[in-house]
Order: structure tokens, then C-alpha cells, then sequence
């Protein structure tokens, strides 16, 4: 199997302190920071989940998925990942 046809899945907590079981879509980077969209794996009988995104920090050999507390931040990342799905379509 390719890494491309291999799905990445990671174990985050929600703001309820649940733990959260996510596919990592897709990782971007934009304006010097990288960034991971994340896809909550839906348990049978639960509603579609949104997208979630998180920045996507490496220190070392360590790596962890860090809230967007700036919310000028988070819309203009927002409004990147539209304009690349514009893009596609």
C-alpha cells in the first residue's frame, strides 16, 4: 500500500474532555504555520461531523495539534481552505 492510500488517525479531547477519534484529512500550511484539518470518525447513528481545525506544530521529534485561540487567525485560515476548495472545484 502507498502512503498516499494510508489514512492517518489521531486521538484529540474535545472541549468536554472527551476524547475524539479523527482522520487527518489534510495538513496545509499557510502564512509560515501548519495547519491539520481534521475529520471526527463518526460512530453509527451520530450526525455528520464538521471539520475540525488545528494548528499543526513540530518541536523536535515531537508533534501535537494545538487549538487556534486568535480568531482573525482562524477566519483567515478558514477563508484559505474555501479558496482551495474553490480551486478544486
Amino acid at each position: 500500500m502507498s502512503e498516499e492510500n494510508e489514512q492517518q488517525y489521531v486521538e484529540i479531547i474535545d472541549n468536554d474532555g472527551e476524547i475524539v477519534r479523527c482522520e487527518v484529512y489534510d495538513v496545509i500550511d499557510f502564512e509560515e504555520k501548519t495547519y491539520a484539518l481534521l475529520l471526527p470518525i463518526e460512530e453509527e447513528g451520530e450526525e455528520e461531523a464538521e471539520v475540525i481545525v488545528m494548528q499543526y506544530v513540530e518541536e523536535g521529534e515531537d508533534c501535537y495539534f494545538q487549538t487556534i485561540d486568535d480568531e482573525d487567525e482562524f477566519q483567515r485560515v478558514c477563508e484559505y481552505i474555501q479558496s482551495l476548495e474553490d480551486e478544486e472545484e
